[in-house]
C-alpha cells in the first residue's frame, strides 16, 4: 500500500478511531458530556479528513476496496447523518437512567461498517461491512431493554439478520463457483466472456434477497415496523437513513461493475420489488396510528421510489439517487429529531394522539414536522418534491413506463396519511403549553438550532438544487 492509498482511506481510520477513543474514555469513567463531545469532533475530523483526501481520489485499495467520488458522497451522507443523530441521542439517553457511554462504541462501529460498504468492491469487504453494520444494530435495537419491546425488536432483527446473511454467503459461494472471483469487476469480465448461466443468476438472486431484507422491500419488510417501533429513536433514524445509505451504496456499485442492467431477469425482479414496495409501503401505512410505524412502512414505499432511479442504469439515475438520498435523510432526521424532543422519560412520543394541535401547543417543533411531512409527500418547493421529479425523469429517458406509473400513483395514496398527520398537528386551537425546563439547555438548544437549519434545507434543496446537483457531478467524475 502506497502514501496515496493510505491517505485515501485516512476518514476510515479515524472513523474506527472513534470507538477506540470512546471505550477509553469509558475506562477512565469520564462522563456522557465528555464522550459525546469528543465523539462529536471525532465525527468532525472524519469530515474534515474527506475533504482533505478530495484530490488524491479515485484510488483503489486492491483487493477490498475503491475509494472514489461516489463514495465520498455517500460516506460524507453517512457522516452528516451520524453526527445529527449523535446529537438527538444525547438529549434521549440524558432522559433515561440506562448507561448510555456504551452506546456510542456501537453506533460508530455500526457507522464504521456502513462507510466500509461504499469502498467495497470485493465480496469479502462487502460482507465485512455488512456485518459490523448489523452486529452492531442488534444491541443498539435492545439497548433500552426494560421497555418499548426492545429486546422483542432486536430478536426479530437478529433471526432476521441471520436468515439473510445465510442468503448472501450462498450468493456469493455460487457467483464464486461459477465465476472463480470474488472481486466486482473480475466476476463482469468473466461473464462478459462466457454468458450468463443459471447458477450466476441463482446467485444473482439469493444476493438481492439478502439485499432486499436490509433495505427493507417486499417481500423482505416484515420486520420493519416492529423494529422501528421498539427501538430507541435515535436507533429508529440509524437503522433509517444510514444502514440503508450504506447497502444501496454497495447495491449500487455491485450494479455497476458487473453491468447488471444488461440481464433482463434482474432487471424484471427489481422492477417487480420496487412496484410491489411502493404499493405495500403506502397501502400499510394508510392504517397506522403510530407515527414510527407509519415513518416504516413510508420508509419501505421511499425505497421502492429509490429502485426507479436505479433501474436506469445510468448517470442520470445515480445522482438523482444520490440527491433522493440526500432529500430523503435531511427530511427523516428532522421527523425524528422532533419524535425525540417531544419523548419524555415515562414515554415515547410515537402514538398519533400526542401530535394532536402540536402547531398552537409547540409551534416550532410543529411547524418542523409539518415541513417534514410535506417533503416526504413530495408537495412543491421542499426537497421531497424535486428528488422524485429527477427520479421520473431519469425514468422517461430510459422509457421505464410500469414503474412509473406505479410511483406517480402510490405516491397520491401517500399523500393521505402524510396530509392526515399533518391534520393532527392543527386539529384542535389550544394555548401553547409549558416547555419543560431541560436538563443540558446548551444541547437542547443546539438540537432545536440544528432542526430548523433543517427545515431550512428542506425548503433551499426544493428550491436551489443546482448547487447540490452540481456538487455531486463533481465527485461523480472522480471515478
Amino acid at each position: 500500500m502506497n502514501e496515496l492509498q493510505l491517505s485515501a482511506l485516512l476518514p476510515f481510520i479515524v472513523l474506527a478511531m472513534a470507538s477506540v477513543v470512546v471505550i477509553l474514555l469509558i475506562a477512565f469513567r469520564l462522563s456522557h458530556t465528555v464522550i459525546q463531545v469528543v465523539g462529536f469532533l471525532m465525527m468532525c475530523l472524519v469530515v474534515f479528513a474527506t475533504w482533505y483526501v478530495r484530490d488524491t481520489l479515485p484510488q483503489e485499495i486492491p483487493p477490498l476496496f475503491i475509494v472514489d467520488g461516489q463514495a465520498a458522497v455517500f460516506t460524507g451522507l453517512i457522516i452528516f447523518s451520524v453526527l445529527v443523530i449523535g446529537l438527538f441521542s444525547f438529549i434521549y439517553f440524558e432522559e433515561r437512567e440506562e448507561n448510555p457511554k456504551e452506546y456510542y462504541i456501537l453506533l460508530f462501529l455500526a457507522t464504521l461498517g456502513a462507510a466500509i460498504l461504499t469502498i467495497s468492491q470485493h465480496f469479502i469487504s462487502l460482507f465485512i461491512g455488512l456485518e459490523l453494520l448489523s452486529v452492531s444494530l442488534y444491541a443498539l435495537i435492545a439497548y433500552l431493554r426494560n421497555r418499548n419491546n426492545a429486546v422483542e425488536a432486536g430478536m426479530k432483527y437478529l433471526v432476521l439478520a441471520a436468515l439473510s446473511s445465510a442468503f448472501l454467503l450462498f450468493g456469493m459461494a455460487l457467483i464464486y463457483m461459477e465465476t472463480g472471483s470474488m472481486i466486482f469487476s473480475g466476476i463482469a469480465e468473466k461473464m462478459a466472456s462466457v454468458g450468463s448461466s443459471p447458477l450466476f443468476l441463482m446467485g444473482l438472486g439469493t444476493i438481492i434477497v439478502a439485499i432486499g431484507f436490509k433495505l427493507a422491500l417486499v417481500p423482505f419488510h416484515l420486520w420493519a415496523a416492529d423494529v422501528y417501533q421498539g427501538s430507541p429513536s435515535p436507533v429508529t433514524a440509524f437503522i433509517a437513513t444510514i444502514s440503508k445509505i450504506g447497502t444501496f451504496a454497495v447495491l449500487l456499485r455491485f450494479a455497476q461493475s458487473i453491468h447488471l442492467q444488461q440481464y433482463q431477469l434482474a432487471v424484471t425482479i427489481f422492477s417487480v420489488i420496487a412496484i410491489a414496495s411502493m404499493i405495500t409501503g403506502n397501502i400499510l401505512a394508510l392504517q397506522q396510528r403510530n407515527l414510527k410505524r407509519l415513518l416504516a412502512y413510508s420508509s419501505i414505499a421511499h425505497f421502492g421510489y429509490l429502485l426507479v432511479a436505479f433501474l436506469p442504469g445510468n448517470n442520470a439515475g445515480t445522482e438523482a439517487a444520490i440527491f433522493y438520498l440526500t432529500a430523503y435523510s435531511i427530511t427523516l432526521l428532522s421527523a425524528f429529531g422532533v419524535i425525540i424532543l417531544l419523548s419524555s422519560r415515562e414515554h415515547e412520543a410515537d402514538e398519533l394522539h400526542t401530535y394532536d394541535g402540536l402547531i398552537w401547543k409547540r409551534p416550532v417543533m410543529g411547524t418542523i414536522l409539518a415541513i417534514s411531512l410535506l417533503s416526504l409527500a413530495g408537495i412543491p418547493l421542499t426537497a421531497g418534491f424535486l428528488a422524485k421529479f429527477f427520479i421520473l425523469s431519469a425514468g422517461v429517458h430510459q422509457s421505464v413506463w410500469l414503474p412509473l406509473i406505479v410511483l406517480v400513483l402510490s405516491s397520491v395514496i401517500g399523500l393521505y396519511y402524510y396530509l392526515r398527520v399533518i391534520n393532527t398537528l392543527f386539529s384542535t386551537t389550544v394555548s401553547a403549553e409549558a416547555v419543560p425546563k431541560p436538563v443540558h439547555p446548551f444541547f437542547h438548544i443546539s438540537t432545536y438550532i440544528t432542526l430548523v437549519i433543517m427545515a431550512g434545507l428542506i425548503c433551499w434543496l426544493g428550491i436551489f438544487p443546482s448547487l447540490t446537483l452540481q456538487g455531486i457531478r463533481t465527485f461523480l467524475m472522480l471515478h
